[in-house]
């Protein structure tokens, strides 16, 4: 077959996203820390970009004002309406009164009087497992050979404070025997935090009753040889074992209770992360109101002073090309963040309608909703409220809740009443065992007949997978045989 070269004409639909609709998106599902980062890189990289001074930011006051009236209007992200803000006057810094404000001298306070961290505070470095244990090795009395040996058993303490190796490997690795392994790593385990260096969590409770003096005892003996029955709460079973009065199970598997499974869980680098809210939902009289959180979101504007220079048209081709372009990205910015906002508002406010039960009542007034919803009633797409609800926290008068909770499915309801939500189920379902008797506990069936009772149509498969969603144990294992 002969090959030829041909010209045809074709029509074809395509999407094409531009870099700046790409940004727009990527702004809109972001969270606010991660906001704040890509506005101070963006403040750093664009010399165009700038934060308004305090001084003037009545001037600037409509960006950032009640954005209630804005939500009427809802204009795209391809809109080219951009809010420009009139140049003010240039503020000066003077470096030195802000020094002076870090600059304490003998007996008087800084003379802005503000409450600054202290360096120290700034400066420290939270101490990990390791760091402890080997800061107790070399403060104790270890020849050379048993501090390099100890260090080897400390690498091999996992963050959970258990020795995750074995005294083979390790007395192989070191090139030493094992019983001299094996007598260190009992040295290492008397160690704070108490616990700590075991190989098994039967091993860690043991060292901790043995710390408290609890060796021969009825603890002792329980975690030797009962612990399937300390599982199963047989505790009858552990009293007739032991012959002692099953009180003194009860009261021996209590302080066991306070024994810490993860004894080096209190040195991990895993933080706390604490969540700052996107909106505020504040009942003022009958009504609730919707606030966004601008806390740390500084209002930008474009550089006066490259918007005069550029004006009076005294800049060159190359400069005014590269000034150009950058005004465009600050302009792009700017107007992207404002889109943002207006979204988050307006989403926020339709999920406050459609969940006002929840605000009222709690959990047991919310409501089945899904994306098309709120997403009917405010004229978006459903990707867009996706977007807009990941990773985004409401505070409200029941407590911070991300976005996404207040989505959720429905049961049906007998009678033809209305449907009520998955998550309101969930609590009356561990409402239902929290009150149970715990000697008799609750099947899953019975459970699902309690809620039949209450026009609540579900199935007893739908309770045991709501039940392990939440953590809590089959009847079995709820049970007490005391």
């Amino acid at each position: 077959m002969a090959m030829e070269m041909r010209q045809q004409i074709k029509m074809t639909q395509q999407l094409v996203m531009t870099p700046q609709l790409q940004q727009a998106i990527k702004l809109l599902q972001m969270t606010r820390m991660e906001l704040q980062d890509v506005v101070s890189q963006e403040l750093e990289e664009n010399p165009i970009l700038e934060e308004v001074p305090e001084a003037e930011e009545f001037a600037v006051s409509e960006q950032s004002a009640d954005l209630s009236e804005a939500e009427e209007s809802e204009p795209g992200l391809g809109d080219d309406a951009f809010t420009e803000v009139t140049a003010g006057e240039e503020t000066v810094r003077d470096w030195d009164s802000y020094l002076d404000g870090y600059n304490y001298s003998s007996g008087e306070q800084a003379a802005d009087d503000e409450d600054r961290p202290s360096f120290e505070n700034l400066l420290t470095q939270r101490s990990t497992l390791a760091d402890h244990l080997l800061w107790q090795l070399h403060m104790s009395r270890f020849s050379d050979e048993e501090v390099r040996v100890a260090e080897e058993i400390i690498g091999n303490i996992d963050d959970d404070g258990f020795f995750c190796s074995t005294v083979a490997e390790t007395a192989q690795s070191c090139a030493v025997d094992e019983a001299f392994v094996e007598a260190l790593l009992a040295r290492i385990q008397g160690l704070d935090p108490v616990g700590v260096g075991a190989r098994s969590l039967q091993e860690c409770l043991l060292l901790q009753a043995r710390a408290l003096g609890m060796a021969g005892s009825v603890v002792e003996s329980i975690l030797l040889h009962h612990l399937k029955e300390l599982e199963s709460r047989n505790y009858r079973q552990i009293a007739r074992s032991l012959r002692v009065d099953i009180d003194q199970v009860v009261a021996a598997t209590r302080l066991i209770a306070g024994f810490d499974p993860r004894p080096g869980r209190i040195y991990g680098s895993n933080d706390a992360q604490y969540i700052s809210p996107d909106i505020f939902v504040q009942k003022v009289g009958d009504d609730y109101v919707v606030m966004l959180n601008e806390d740390g979101l500084p209002n930008l504007r474009l550089s006066p002073y490259y918007m005069e220079a550029r004006a009076a048209g005294g800049l060159d081709s190359k400069t005014d090309e590269y000034v150009s372009d950058k005004m465009r990205a600050a302009q792009w910015l700017i107007k992207s963040i404002q889109q943002r906002q207006r979204t988050i508002f307006r989403v926020a406010k339709s999920i406050v309608k459609f969940q006002w039960d929840f605000l009222e009542r709690g959990v047991e007034g919310l409501h089945p909703l899904v994306l098309r919803d709120v997403a009917e009633d405010i004229g978006m797409h459903e990707s867009t409220i996706s977007r807009v609800t990941t990773n985004k926290y409401m505070q409200t008068p029941q407590g911070l809740f991300e976005l996404k909770y207040f989505f959720n499915s429905g049961l049906s309801t007998s009678g033809g009443g209305e449907d009520v939500s998955s998550e309101s189920v969930k609590s009356r379902i561990k409402d239902i065992i929290d009150r149970e008797d715990s000697k008799k506990p609750l099947s899953d069936q019975r459970i699902a007949e309690i809620l039949s009772g209450e026009t609540v149509n579900i199935a007893r498969r739908t309770v045991t997978k709501y039940r392990e969603m939440m953590r809590i144990g089959s009847s079995s294992e709820r049970r007490r045989h005391f």
